[in-house]
């Protein structure tokens, strides 16, 4: 095979090749696994989503109980709610928190930190060294 044959047919193949591919996160936070029981919402992989997302569980849990305007229980496996709650109300509060206290606002990732200076919290970013007041208080 000469060159320019090789050369061609490898100019073919990155034509055929899709123009993006499949992008994978470094973040990607698991669906919420959980059940209706009875008047109560049991999610079961409260724990595990808390260990991904890199904060401390009483602050997820405190955002997630005063954006879901309901009470609720930790115990040891789950977070119990109050109330019933579909699954994907519970996902958007998750993907609002990650906006709000884990994605870096400069840079978009996820390696942050949260800061307090007297009342006022602030994210400071790891990877760009951003650091932006956080606009929601709990």
């Amino acid at each position: 095979m000469t060159a320019q044959a090789y050369e061609g047919l490898l100019k073919r193949a990155q034509e055929l090749l899709p123009q993006k591919t499949l992008a994978t996160e470094r973040l990607e936070v698991p669906k919420v696994l959980g059940h209706i029981q009875g008047n109560r919402t049991v999610v079961s992989n409260f724990h595990n989503i808390a260990g991904v997302i890199g904060r401390p569980l009483d602050h997820f849990l405190k955002y997630m109980l005063k954006e879901l305007a309901t009470s609720g229980e930790l115990t040891k496996t789950a977070l119990i709610l109050g109330t019933k709650v579909p699954a994907s109300r519970i996902n958007d509060k998750v993907q609002q928190y990650l906006k709000d206290f884990v994605i870096c606002p400069e840079c978009k990732r996820p390696d942050t930190k949260l800061e307090k200076e007297d009342n006022v919290t602030f994210i400071k970013c790891s990877a760009c060294g951003a650091r932006h007041a956080v606009k929601v208080r709990i």
